[in-house]
């Protein structure tokens, strides 16, 4: 069982940075495709970054490609999304995520284990 901890949400103003943070408890975390999402209030939860266990590929959603930035270091058991030229439509609640190795990344279905989320407000 693995257990996910989001920290890293608040409130940014738009053009702003942020970055969040998943810490990985309970299992082999390397062993782990990995994967962010958010959903924001009346809409569906929808794939935002994912990286692979090795960190050797990464896929974002176009609303965020070049402007988010994901990564982990296994070795603190830790995954990361930066968060440049933050925009009003990235206000979501952020999930990590995590799922076998070799899943479909922009699926939430392939994950298994959510964490709880973490609130991030983009002010205009």
């Amino acid at each position: 069982q693995v257990q996910l901890v989001e920290s890293g949400g608040g409130l940014v103003q738009a053009g702003g940075s942020l970055r969040l943070s998943c810490a990985a408890s309970g299992g082999t975390f390397s062993g782990y495709d990995m994967g962010w999402f958010r959903q924001a209030p009346g809409k569906e939860r929808e794939f935002v970054a994912a990286i692979r266990w090795s960190a050797s590929m990464t896929y974002y959603a176009d609303s965020v490609k070049g402007r988010f930035t994901i990564s982990r270091d296994n070795a603190k058991n830790t995954m990361y999304l930066q968060m440049n030229s933050s925009k009003s439509e990235d206000t979501a609640v952020y999930y990590c995520a995590a799922g076998g190795s070799g899943i479909i990344v922009n699926f939430a279905g392939s994950y298994i284990y959510w964490g709880q989320g973490t609130q991030v407000t983009v002010s205009s």
